[in-house]
């Protein structure tokens, strides 16, 4: 059974940073795609980058040059280190895994079978 923990949220002020980290467990395959998600109250669920096993990482243009996406295959480890923090960042992040490769069109949530449980992330003005 798949199984993916966020950690790192918190609160922040604007032009602040934050590192997320997501554990993922009980996957079987060497190829996976990872993603991060974020989710407003009353919003939509809005895609925010994902990587391949060895490709190059996707980014929402809302978060191009400001958030970076790693990942730790070793350690089955997915990172997002977020930089220039704004109020309109404020969200639940999730981690999430497809098998395989990232297909096109990129970051769609319906691509993504397993969720992890999400960690909040507040940006104060």
């Amino acid at each position: 059974q798949v199984q993916l923990v966020e950690s790192g949220g918190g609160s922040v002020e604007a032009g602040g940073s934050l590192r997320l980290s997501c554990v993922a467990s009980g996957i079987t395959d060497s190829r996976y795609c990872m993603g991060w998600f974020r989710r407003v109250p009353g919003k939509e669920r809005e895609g925010v980058g994902d990587i391949g096993s060895t490709g190059t990482p996707t980014y929402s243009d809302s978060v191009i040059g400001r958030f970076t996406i790693s990942r730790d295959n070793t350690k089955n480890t997915l990172y997002l280190q977020m930089n220039s923090l704004k109020p309109e960042d404020t969200a639940m992040y999730y981690c999430a895994v497809s098998i395989g490769f990232c297909y096109n069109p990129r970051m769609s949530p319906d691509a993504f079978p397993y969720w992890g449980q999400g960690t909040q992330v507040t940006v104060s003005s």
